[in-house]
């Protein structure tokens, strides 16, 4: 039943903005300050301001210089030094990309996300190191047989000291290709064998010299996402929280890391032990052990494109089936084993929720604008556990609780929010629950979200519950919850599907292994369970899913959704379905060059509902500069069309994003009118939502 990683996979498939976060939340539901990806691109060096996890790298080079691992067949230490040459020469500005296990085929990155690589042959890889011999230092210098997390010791100094990690004999191959650097550090005459006693040296000599931003979980003997450490400056760790004395060290390194502004990346020993141990100290994990030219691909346009949301159908009696795919938490499966999944017969042809890292953004915006971008309407994307990075908070195979309180939970769901916001996920997989006082700080922090589901093993004694906190978001149980196949969720649902009575609506949410099961299989599965129940099923993107949830439970849910909606405006330069189209990039804005009051948007919902909640979204959400936000603008709503009720206003608003809960009025009809459109007197609005519930109750 355990989570399998991309170590499987690899067998299986082969395969900022500048951010600001100064005053970045204010008091819920007001101006809620939710920042954006950035326009800018970083023209050298890396760009990591307060707020943002990982680092983002300048523009990659016109054509890069390329070198394949695999065919190159290297030594452990040679394949090492190559490693944190990426690292170091990229910091600059990539122009290193190494080509390893792609199982998705070796030039389809490459080609989607249009780089230029000029490869080096297999047998001159010290050509590689002579051409950027003049960008390094000097070497570090360690002696491996002694034990391999020397590797990660010299590693994690050589990004310190701008050098290269190599061992006696390669430096002397070094030497004799005329690459002569000077040592800036010798590990070889250290008496330390026992990793425990490698890496208490490493934290008490080197840690504080050391990004606490950061820290890398990776087997020595493994390269990937080792050029991002060596860029940032991090330390790269290897040991295992089951064995009490490697555990006693890495609690160390963690302790002295900070909730919501700290990160690990790379993998564990074993996951539960790990991912668990990292909770404990609030922090998350970016599971990226085998995630290929980080440097690289944390270069590429960092402005996210949301994909376009459909309007959800209109709500019935019927079964509403939700079904995730895993792992998207793992930013290599979202670049290699995805993929593959992504080519896939049979997407598009159905609703499939596809998990995904909100990491991307920093680590690989390129391939998520790809996803993005190429998504149908059918394809909906959701956040992997349990938000921005893998925490598991409780531990239900070991009946654990990693965290209990849910205070020291918010540092982590504030973080959340942020590339929530910033990935345009509206949707949560936890891996494997909380308790109420984590789901209360999801609600209150974490305003983005319409749902969050959790595993339900079916080991428990008992079956975990739907929540509803805060009288608005709603936590589904996944039944069943990592299933190994469509047969599973098949022989789990039968019975509730084939007994259905058309009574009231149901809502079913499974999660199957990404491993077991593609599009082609969902697209056969919705079949079976059609004749179970002719007509009456529904497969459900996750949006509509929590929002006809929310519809049939009376509770709040974003009316602008509703396929029976109408908008109007005054005169705009571009189409006003834009206004609530679910993003508020650039190219799906409303503009409109109308002066002072002439400037509005009208929302007629059809029928009467309970209005408590709108959220705008300006310029300053897709980007643009703060000085384009609408400065001055009302939330008016009316029964009838004719007679208006002011619910808000808002005056020298300089938020990209407004969200206010209002107290709850009767409407069929509001109004955002548009008194100050902005320093350039334009009218831009990303994205509008209204929330309401169904009228009376």
């Amino acid at each position: 039943m355990k989570k399998k990683r991309l170590l499987k996979s690899l067998f299986i498939f082969v395969g900022a903005v500048a951010l600001s976060i100064s005053g970045l939340y204010a008091q819920q539901g007001v101006n809620q300050y939710i920042p954006v990806s950035p326009r800018q691109t970083v023209e050298d060096g890396i760009f990591w301001p307060n707020g943002q996890m990982l680092p983002h790298f300048a523009t990659p080079a016109p054509q890069l210089d390329g070198f394949d691992l695999q065919k190159a067949k290297l030594q452990l230490e040679e394949k090492t030094m190559i490693l944190s040459l990426q690292g170091i020469i990229n910091k600059k500005q990539p122009r290193i990309f190494l080509f390893d296990h792609s199982g998705e085929g070796k030039g389809k990155w490459p080609r989607l996300l249009n780089l230029t690589i000029r490869e080096f042959e297999p047998t001159e890889y010290l050509k590689l190191v002579e051409k950027y011999k003049d960008e390094l230092k000097g070497v570090i210098l360690y002696d491996r047989a002694k034990s391999d997390h020397y590797l990660n010791l010299a590693s994690t100094v050589a990004g310190l000291e701008e050098a290269i990690p190599v061992s006696l004999q390669l430096y002397d191959r070094l030497k004799q290709q005329g690459i002569l650097l000077p040592v800036l550090a010798d590990f070889t005459k250290l008496p330390y064998i026992k990793s425990t006693e490698i890496y208490e040296y490493m934290f008490q000599k080197y840690w504080n010299k050391c990004t606490h931003r950061l820290l890398v979980s990776l087997p020595p003997q493994r390269g990937f996402v080792r050029d991002m450490a060596v860029a940032s400056g991090t330390a790269i760790v290897w040991l295992d929280p089951r064995v009490w004395r490697e555990n006693t060290v890495l609690r160390k390194f963690l302790k002295t890391m900070k909730p919501g502004e700290s990160i690990i990346t790379g993998w564990y020993a074993e996951e539960r032990s790990g991912i668990g141990l990292a909770a404990e100290y609030g922090l998350s994990t970016i599971p990226s052990d085998f995630y290929e030219n980080a440097t690289v691909y944390a270069g590429m346009q960092q402005q996210i494109k949301y994909p376009e949301v459909p309007k959800m159908p209109e709500l019935e009696n019927k079964i509403y089936l939700a079904i995730y795919l895993s792992d998207g938490d793992n930013v290599q499966y979202c670049q290699h084993a995805m993929s593959e999944l992504w080519d896939k017969t049979g997407r598009g042809s159905i609703p499939i929720n596809w998990t995904i890292s909100p990491g991307l953004v920093d680590f690989g915006p390129g391939l998520l604008n790809h996803y993005y971008s190429t998504a149908t309407l059918n394809d909906f994307f959701a956040s992997g556990p349990s938000g921005m990075g893998y925490s598991l908070i409780y531990d239900a195979h070991n009946y654990l609780w990693n965290a209990t309180s849910g205070t020291d939970f918010t540092p982590y769901a504030k973080l959340t929010q942020q590339y929530l916001e910033k990935s345009g996920l509206r949707v949560i997989t936890i891996w494997d629950e909380v308790n109420q006082e984590q789901m209360a700080a999801y609600a209150y922090n974490c305003r983005y979200l319409y749902g969050l589901t959790q595993q339900d093993w079916e080991f428990h004694p008992y079956k975990v519950p739907t929540y509803i906190q805060n009288h608005r978001l709603a936590f589904v149980p996944n039944l069943p919850c990592y299933a190994s196949g469509v047969d599973v969720i098949y022989s789990f649902w039968k019975d509730t599907i084939a007994g259905f009575d058309g009574s009231k609506p149901i809502f079913l949410s499974a999660q199957g292994e990404s491993w077991k099961m593609g599009p082609d299989n969902i697209v056969a599965l919705k079949k079976r369970l059609e004749e179970l129940s002719p007509g009456n099923i529904v497969i459900c993107r996750g949006d509509h899913f929590f929002n006809l949830y929310s519809q049939a439970n009376y509770l709040p849910f974003n009316l602008t959704l509703s396929s029976k909606m109408k908008i109007t405006s005054s005169n705009a330069t571009t189409n006003v379905k834009t206004v609530a189209d679910g993003t508020p990039c650039e190219g799906h804005m409303w503009v409109s060059k109308e002066k002072g009051n002439e400037a509005w948007i009208q929302f007629d919902f059809k029928d009467e509902y309970l209005i408590n909640r709108y959220v705008v979204r300006h310029a300053g959400n897709a980007g643009m500069p703060k000085q384009l936000n609408t400065r001055s603008f009302t939330m008016e709503v009316s029964r009838d069309g004719k007679k208006w009720t002011r619910v808000d206003s808002q005056d020298n608003n300089t938020a990209p994003v407004t969200d206010v809960d209002i107290t709850p009025v009767q409407g069929r009809y509001v109004r955002l009118q548009i008194q100050d459109a902005g320093e350039d007197g334009i009218a831009r609005i990303g994205d509008v939502e209204i929330y309401g519930s169904i009228s009376g109750n």
